[in-house]
């Protein structure tokens, strides 16, 4: 079963669990009906349009409000950390969060210690706290955009504001910095670059790269980074290698995209919509 784990920045969300369900543009779960449109809700309706099409059953999620103070990451922390356990997980993805390195790695203690651990999917806000304890390479995928990417490049910066100016400059090509990543052990077992071009590697460089189809409207779309995190966890769930699902993903991302013809006022939603067709023709070329 896949898990996402994840905040969205409304104040009244409590913390929340179970079985997702997609009801048009939003996600339902327990009594709440969370719009989809960028983050963490993104993510979990891609997923769920994904493991669809699969054949595989919908993903539970963990949610919970956090309009930038805290609190719901702290409390999402120490309820997984008791509770994480309560589903047979195969995949977990881990998405926005408040980074807390005392109680992630409380969590990761408890993820550890599970009969059979997770494939793990870092991204956003748990990317960022693994990094600064030293913990990157706990996990299987981790999913960057290329300023992410640069600061788990810079063994020195504490925290993403931290990343020092040379290392950011556009002169350091992404494959730079991935391996300056993996050389300073501030990467996952692979990773999944997301830009302009999607790079695929581990610790032996660039696997792959995935440029096309180019759509400039998507540039104004919020949300299509979280979309491609929750296409490749759930491939992966559905037993796919690690890089043949990071590559599908790519390029599954990407023709969604261009399938919804977009335009700077089209919504992340509408690309999630096309996911089911993009799988067929990724998949059955």
């Amino acid at each position: 079963m896949l898990g996402l784990v994840g905040t969205i920045p409304i104040e009244n969300i409590p913390l929340i669990s179970g079985t997702i369900v997609l009801d048009g543009d939003h996600i339902v779960l327990e009594n709440e009906r969370i719009s989809v449109n960028r983050g963490t809700p993104a993510m979990i309706a891609a997923a769920a349009e994904t493991l669809a099409y699969m054949g595989k059953p919908s993903p539970v999620a963990y949610l919970v409000g956090d309009i930038g103070d805290g609190d719901g990451s702290r409390h999402l922390y120490n309820y997984l950390s008791e509770n994480i356990g309560e589903y047979a997980l195969k995949t977990l993805a881990l998405h926005y969060f408040q980074p807390d390195v005392h109680l992630f790695k409380k969590l990761f203690s408890t993820i550890y210690e599970l009969d059979e651990r997770p494939t793990l999917v870092g991204d956003a806000g748990f990317m960022y706290v693994a990094k600064m304890g030293g913990d990157a390479a706990l996990f299987d995928l981790l999913t960057p955009d290329a300023g992410e990417l640069a600061y788990l490049a810079d063994e020195k910066a504490p925290h993403p504001f931290y990343t020092r100016g040379f290392i950011l400059h556009e002169d350091n090509q992404v494959p730079d910095l991935i391996a300056r990543a993996y050389r300073h052990k501030n990467a996952s077992t692979y990773l999944l670059v997301k830009g302009a071009t999607d790079y695929i590697a581990d610790e032996n460089g660039v696997i792959a790269t995935v440029d096309q189809p180019q759509e400039e409207a998507l540039e104004a779309i919020g949300g299509t980074g979280d979309t491609l995190t929750g296409i490749v966890s759930a491939l992966i769930e559905s037993g796919m290698d690690m890089e043949s699902a990071a590559i599908n993903a790519a390029r599954v991302n990407r023709l969604a995209g261009a399938m919804a013809k977009p335009t700077p006022a089209t919504q992340v939603y509408e690309v999630i919509r096309q996911i089911p067709r993009a799988l067929d023709q990724v998949l059955n070329a």
